[in-house]
């Protein structure tokens, strides 16, 4: 692609225009603004079309198309073959398992927050059911949770760690849990609510104690009053649409979701590496899921702005439960660059455990939120090790 683009358009505002360069509603064709400069306002028009426009056009069309593409048309796909082990109305409990001498099978709890599980399985080379199975974890199963439909709106934090409960069922009754994100906290509630059928708990960007440390989601969850967050769901008519989470998402960073973003897709249109990756991310990425809308103001007033998970206050399906009946082996993995679950909301969940310090392992590595459990390398040289840490203590 052309490198020496004389200028780039700067982000239009919020006036109104008739110039149509000054439209927030189309980003992608931003950089058609750019093309403008490099080959004059005339031959973009039409009036008198150069060799130089006839040579971009091309790419101008690709990019316009491409850019539609990412941003609605993309689903979200599993890298790896599986099957379905388990349907239940939250999820799908995708098993991913081959032959292998692992004695209890290990679920990866995924997070429940607005995207698809498949963040556990986004790419063959970013795969976290991958580097489970090539480090001696071929049992693996993923839990696949489902947009919450209308007949789901009233489902609560119960509903989800009763599934849960049925997924280790379903697998033998006793399960490894990996919790990454949103899952960490649930696996946890859901190890101290049914302590002998987990074998070991890793929670890897897991918030924890969601009073420690500063980042967006605690600033947000602290300073908002619950009525915001009601009004949300009065929105979705008793659900948190994904459509609503992913324009908060964006709007957090507009000038890379609204600006960046497409200019680095147009400059780098020719680039097919470079497209294979920007359409593996969008189809994560791009498909929010809705949340019911009991479940997802239980969390933030229980969890976020109340944390009574740490502070021993959370009732689980009809029980107060406490971290301290978590005795087994517990791995908790932090980034030190997560501003989506600092660092301290994951470690300090080691103050609240009933686990032997001998037994648990913390590890802080380099890096942000998303690049704990899918980033090139973690996957290859953090977690074949707590894939041998959790191995070692593989006895049903």
């Amino acid at each position: 692609m052309r490198a020496n683009i004389k200028s780039v358009p700067s982000s239009p505002t919020l006036e109104t225009h008739t110039d149509p360069r000054h439209s927030i509603c189309l980003p992608w064709v931003w950089p058609l603004f750019a093309f403008e400069h490099m080959v004059g306002a005339d031959a973009l028009l039409g009036a008198q079309l150069t060799e130089e426009a006839f040579k971009y056009s091309d790419d101008i069309l690709h990019f316009a198309s491409e850019a539609h593409k990412l941003d609605y048309e993309l689903k979200p796909v599993w890298a790896t073959l599986n099957t379905t082990r388990l349907n239940l109305k939250t999820m799908l409990l995708r098993d991913f398992s081959r032959k292998c001498e692992q004695k209890v099978p290990i679920i990866i709890d995924a997070p429940y927050a607005g995207h698809s599980a498949t963040i556990a399985d986004f790419a063959t080379d970013q795969s976290l059911v991958r580097t489970l199975q090539k480090n001696g974890l071929g049992h693996v199963y993923v839990t696949d949770w489902k947009s919450a439909t209308d007949d789901m709106k009233n489902f609560n934090i119960d509903t989800y760690v009763q599934d849960l409960d049925a997924a280790v069922d379903a697998v033998g009754g006793k399960a490894h849990l990996v919790g990454i994100c949103q899952g960490g906290w649930m696996s946890a509630a859901y190890a101290a609510r049914f302590p002998n059928k987990v074998c070991t708990l890793v929670l890897a960007g897991a918030p924890i104690d969601t009073d420690a440390g500063y980042g967006a989601v605690k600033k947000l969850a602290h300073t908002l009053p619950m009525t915001i967050y009601q009004q949300l769901v009065d929105a979705g008519g008793g659900r948190l649409l994904g459509k609503i989470m992913l324009a908060s998402w964006k709007s957090m960073n507009l000038s890379d979701q609204y600006l960046k973003k497409y200019v680095d897709l147009f400059v780098n249109i020719r680039d097919a590496s470079y497209v294979k990756r920007a359409e593996e991310f969008a189809r994560w990425y791009e498909a929010p899921l809705d949340l019911p809308g009991v479940y997802y103001l239980e969390v933030v007033e229980w969890l976020f702005k109340q944390n009574r998970l740490a502070k021993g206050k959370l009732v689980v399906l009809g029980k107060t439960i406490s971290l301290k009946d978590i005795t087994i082996p517990v791995y908790m993995l932090a980034g030190d660059a997560d501003d989506i679950t600092p660092s301290a909301q994951v470690l300090s969940a080691s103050q609240y455990l009933g686990t032997s310090e001998s037994r648990m392992a913390k590890k802080l590595v380099r890096g942000g939120h998303i690049g704990l459990f899918m980033g090139h390398e973690n996957l290859q040289n953090v977690w074949p090790g707590i894939c041998q840490w959790i191995l070692s203590y593989d006895i049903r």
